[in-house]
C-alpha cells in the first residue's frame, strides 16, 4: 500500500469523526527501523497538499532525562519499555486534551545535547488530523484515544541492519550490537509479546 493509499485510509476515518470539534487521532506504531519517521513526513505532505490542516508528535522528543531512564536497578529492557516516557505525563498532557477539544497543548520536549526537558506549546486547530508517531503507541493507557492506528511492519533483519547502520552515536559496531540486544530487542520482544500490535491495529503496512 503506497503513502496515498494510508493517506486516503486516514481521511476515510475523518470523514466518518463524528466529533468534528476535535482532531483526528491517528497513531503511526512500529518497532526500530520500520521507517516510521519518513512514513510519517510523507503522509503528513500529502495531507497538507490536500489542504488539510496536520500536526505531528514524534514520541521521542518527550522522553525523559537520562538518570530516570538507565541505572535504575531494572533490566535495560525493562528501562526502555517502561521507563524512556513518562506515560501518565503524555496521557494526561497529550492524549487527553487531544481528544477533549483543546485549543493549545503543553508538552515537556526532551533536549539530546542539554540532557533536560523543556514545555512548549502546540496549537491544535478544530478540525486537524493529528499524526502521532513512535514505538510502543499501543500501551493500554493510550490506544483507547485513537481514532485510527497504523502499524508498519518491516522483517527484523532489515530492521536490525537500518538501525546498526544509523545508530553510531552508540559506539562502533560491537557497542550498538551489544545495546540493542540488552536493551532495545529485548522490549520490543516483549510489546510483541504482551500486547500484539499487528493484531490489533487497524492497518499493517509492510515496509
Amino acid at each position: 500500500m503506497a503513502v496515498k493509499e494510508m493517506s486516503e485510509e486516514i481521511l476515510l476515518r475523518y470523514i466518518q469523526l463524528l466529533d468534528n470539534n476535535r482532531p483526528l487521532i491517528v497513531g503511526i506504531d512500529g518497532l526500530g527501523g520500520s521507517g516510521k519517521t519518513t512514513i510519517v513526513k510523507k503522509i503528513k505532505q500529502e495531507l497538507i497538499n490536500k489542504n488539510y490542516e496536520v500536526v505531528s508528535f514524534h514520541l521521542d522528543d518527550h522522553i525523559v532525562e537520562r538518570n530516570k531512564r538507565y541505572e535504575t536497578g531494572h533490566e535495560e529492557w525493562y528501562e526502555y519499555y517502561y521507563l524512556q516516557w513518562d506515560v501518565k505525563s503524555l496521557k494526561a498532557n497529550l492524549f487527553e486534551p487531544l481528544h477533549s477539544r483543546y485549543d493549545t497543548i503543553s508538552l515537556f520536549y526532551y533536549d539530546k545535547f542539554t540532557d533536560l526537558t523543556s514545555i512548549k506549546k502546540m496549537e491544535i486547530k478544530k478540525g486537524s488530523i493529528v499524526l502521532i508517531e513512535g514505538i510502543f503507541l499501543q500501551r493500554p493507557e493510550w490506544v483507547k484515544f485513537y481514532d485510527f492506528i497504523i502499524f508498519l511492519d518491516c522483517l527484523q533483519e532489515v530492521r536490525y541492519g537500518r538501525v546498526l547502520k544509523r545508530d553510531s552515536y552508540i559506539g562502533d559496531y560491537r557497542a550498538r550490537l551489544g545495546k540493542y540486544q540488552r536493551r532495545y530487542w529485548l522490549a520490543e520482544k516483549y510489546y510483541m509479546d504482551v500486547i500484539d500490535p499487528i493484531k490489533n491495529a487497524d492497518l499493517v503496512y509492510k515496509t
